[in-house]
């Protein structure tokens, strides 16, 4: 298998609309400028094992449905520091379907890495998500270094939804990175707008709210 790309994003969340509406009609990011806005509906299905596989190796399998296209993304465990900025895991992405059994999908070395962590196991639905992504690019000197989403969120778990998410991420071109762009100016901007750093991934946020609708 080739090497897993190196996914590195700033993470924050918000408590109520108006970070994202301050960003949505912001021109400049810090030191960056910011692209037109464009915004899509997407629906994401978190899969795992029933004896949670995946997550015993630090792995999530993300089943996400877009334009009326669905592709794989699996991301490792993370990398980065403890109260480092830019969070970092390594991300394996391929063509699926909307059926959860990777067996039929077309052949990709997503597939084939899931499947080897699966072990012939039936992979089951942990959570889903529906949200509405507004996305701008990140310019710096005319070209572009990351890609700036504002995601709101609906978690959904057996049919219902159990509650909702506000957050932006900041990710980063893998050029751009290889060639050290400064996240320090991005990030404290973001922080300016009234975002807080997040620690923890969407679906760690969403575990936790079914951990809370099953007790």
């Amino acid at each position: 298998m080739t090497e897993p790309r190196l996914e590195s994003e700033l993470k924050y969340r918000a408590d109520d609309e108006a970070p994202l509406i301050t960003l949505g009609q912001a021109r400049v990011l810090g030191t960056a400028t910011l692209g037109p806005q464009r915004t899509v509906e997407e629906l994401d299905r978190y899969l795992d094992t029933q004896d949670l596989r995946l997550s015993a190796r630090g792995w999530a399998c993300r089943l996400r449905t877009r334009e009326g296209r669905t592709f794989v993304s699996l991301k490792g465990p993370a990398e980065h520091e403890a109260g480092a900025a830019v969070h970092q895991r390594r991300e394996i992405e391929g063509p699926a379907t909307s059926e959860p059994q990777p067996e039929d999908w077309p052949p990709s070395e997503a597939r084939d890495h899931l499947l080897e962590m699966a072990a012939d196991e039936p992979l089951v639905e942990r959570v889903t998500m529906a949200q509405r992504r507004t996305e701008r690019a990140v310019l710096h000197e005319g070209s572009q270094v990351g890609l700036l989403t504002l995601d709101r969120v609906r978690v959904l778990y057996e049919g219902d939804e159990i509650g909702h998410l506000l957050v932006v991420e900041l990710e980063f071109d893998p050029a751009a990175v290889v060639h050290g762009v400064d996240p320090r100016p991005l990030a404290a901007a973001l922080s300016a707008v009234g975002l807080q750093p997040d620690p923890l991934s969407k679906l760690e946020h969403a575990l936790r709210m079914t951990a809370g609708s099953s007790a």
